[in-house]
């Protein structure tokens, strides 16, 4: 995570080393100018979409879509056997990232971590269609739109990360099996998987730490909860047949989110848990009248290899199952593969 942070060459140098099967194009800027990449590998007519960095302050995904990269060149069975190309955007938010600079190359801790965390307004995040399709404003928000809307995949993967907590993933159409692998992997690699996360409330369960987004559809209770998570970047490509899986990895895992069983005096757990919000609002309401004074307009404001392995072996997954009902698709609109990478990356 940190070389992946550090050296924006990383996927240049690959594509030097691999150009018959890997190109780097760019399919956008941010709203400081910043490119936005996209690393394309394999020939196949069956497009993978894999996005990192749509939050500022989740930075595994760019450590993800490189070792996605490395393995779809390394393993034939990835691309040229499964006629797929892997399309891996490389950061959405690189301005939000950026401000995340004073945690991002280590060494990590939630100390360090919280005292220089950065993630923008909700308006400000570049998954959310809170105006639908037609109105999305941020150029990184349009850029993706144009990529799902050229790709067509079969599959999209959106790479997040939980601060605290355990693993789990949220598909807009239900992958049999997932769940099964999503355990052995979490299993094997010591990451917990967060049984009854906030984000998923009222949406069904697919199984053990994967659940369905409910489609766009005001007015019900998980609109009422979720709304936000359905008017979204994920379920744009729907219309193409695309299944979208949003793929949650814990940066500091904690072993009791695996815990399902009810408590023995739910009363007094409540309790216990009521005195807590209580208290910490209180510290929160002191330190926000501290801080006001200081704050003029603007908007809202367990990590190593084996979180990146994780993360991997989950879209990997996501990836066989869902390419065994996926149609048949026309290779995208992109231009013929040269030997070069179209923007050269790692001479800006």
């Amino acid at each position: 995570m940190r070389r992946a942070w550090q050296a924006e060459r990383l996927p240049a140098a690959l594509v030097a080393r691999r150009p018959q099967d890997a190109r780097l194009r760019r399919v956008g800027t941010s709203r400081a100018g910043t490119p936005l990449w996209l690393l394309s590998v394999g020939h196949g007519s069956r497009q993978v979409l894999v996005v990192a960095g749509p939050h500022a302050n989740e930075p595994v995904g760019g450590a993800t879509v490189l070792r996605l990269a490395e393995r779809a060149l390394a393993d034939p069975r990835l691309s040229e056997d499964a006629d797929a190309t892997w399309n891996l955007l490389l950061c959405l938010d690189p301005d939000g990232s950026r401000r995340n600079e004073g945690w991002l190359p280590g060494p990590y801790s939630l100390g360090r971590y919280f005292r220089n965390f950065f993630r923008p307004g909700f308006l400000e995040q570049p998954e959310w269609l809170p105006h639908g399709a037609a109105g999305a404003r941020l150029p990184e928000t349009r850029a993706l739109l144009e990529v799902q809307d050229e790709l067509r995949p079969f599959l999209q993967c959106s790479l997040h990360g939980v601060d605290v907590g355990g693993g789990f993933v949220e598909l807009t159409r239900d992958l049999p099996g997932l769940a099964r692998r999503v355990a052995h992997t979490a299993t094997r690699l010591g990451i917990p998987r967060e049984l009854g996360p906030y984000d998923t409330l009222y949406w069904p369960n697919l199984g053990p730490a994967v659940y369905r987004i409910p489609p766009p559809r005001p007015g019900d209770l998980a609109a009422a909860i979720t709304e936000a998570a359905v008017e979204s970047t994920w379920y744009h490509p729907h219309r193409h047949g695309t299944v979208t899986a949003v793929v949650e990895a814990p940066m500091w895992g904690v072993a009791g989110v695996e815990n399902g069983q009810p408590p023995t005096d739910a009363d007094a757990f409540l309790r216990t848990v009521s005195h807590t919000l209580r208290h910490d609002s209180r510290v929160l309401e002191q330190l926000l009248a501290r801080i006001r004074p200081f704050v003029q307009g603007g908007t809202e404001a367990g990590t190593g290899l084996g979180l990146i392995e994780y993360q991997s072996r989950v879209v990997l997954s996501a990836f066989e199952l869902a390419r065994r009902h996926a149609p048949v698709r026309s290779r995208s609109g992109e231009p013929g593969w040269g030997t070069e990478t179209v923007v050269p990356m790692h001479r800006e």
